[in-house]
């Protein structure tokens, strides 16, 4: 079976261009041009992994990402955009990104960071069908859902990759490179930066029981306690 790529782009000739060449690989790609079709699209087609620019007409792609992580909070996305600042970068991460890819690109590296994302998710799907009990929360793995008594909080795909590795090492200390290997899948500085936030964002979501804590062990990583 073909992989689904949604593509958002709205540079006709550049889109085409990745367009036709991701369909000579055997994608199956739907290319979107203004952001306020995007929706639509993503419910019609449900797509294995969302490619979109930043700089759209009518709704921007950090607008997109939220609407799309409002509907599915599964599928991965990868920012393409020509922005360099690191702010920049991290809004897309906030916003729901799993990965970025600066213009220009080559074809091999876009299809390598497909390739790389969906890997990475599929293999925390296949190990994660088990539940997981610390504290007072409930972590539902295939779900991606927190749980907290009768409170549920979506997950996204990488919150819950990165609260798996961590729960896989509850009382214990996990470097980060060992954390940005198994969640990112490489240990540049832009995912560092992105796992920071990630991590800000799990500690916000755990903060209603004080017997949970994740600890910043200064140049290791992680200690993830759990009392």
């Amino acid at each position: 079976m073909k992989v689904k790529i949604l593509y958002v782009e709205d540079e006709p000739f550049l889109g085409r261009i990745v367009k036709e060449s991701l369909e000579v690989r055997d994608f199956e790609v739907c290319m979107v041009t203004d952001g306020k079709l995007v929706l639509s699209a993503l419910l019609e087609m449900k797509p294995d992994i969302c490619v979109l620019d930043i700089m759209l007409p009518n709704l921007d792609g950090y607008t997109v990402a939220k609407n799309i992580r409002k509907h599915n909070a599964f599928t991965p996305i990868i920012f393409v955009t020509a922005k360099t600042q690191t702010e920049d970068l991290l809004k897309g991460f906030e916003v729901g990104g799993n990965d970025y890819l600066r213009k220009p690109f080559s074809m091999e590296e876009l299809i390598v960071r497909v390739n790389n994302l969906l890997q990475l998710t599929q293999k925390t799907a296949s190990n994660t069908k088990e539940n997981v009990l610390f504290g007072q929360f409930e972590f539902v793995p295939q779900r991606y859902e927190l749980r907290k008594g009768i409170t549920v909080k979506k997950l996204s795909s990488r919150e819950a990759m990165l609260l798996q590795v961590l729960c896989e090492n509850k009382n214990a200390i996990v470097t980060r490179k060992d954390l940005l290997m198994k969640v990112w899948g490489d240990d540049s500085f832009f995912n560092s930066r992105n796992m920071d936030v990630y991590i800000t964002k799990l500690r916000d979501y755990l903060k209603e029981d004080s017997s949970i804590e994740i600890i910043t062990i200064k140049g290791v990583g992680y200690h993830f306690a759990v009392g």
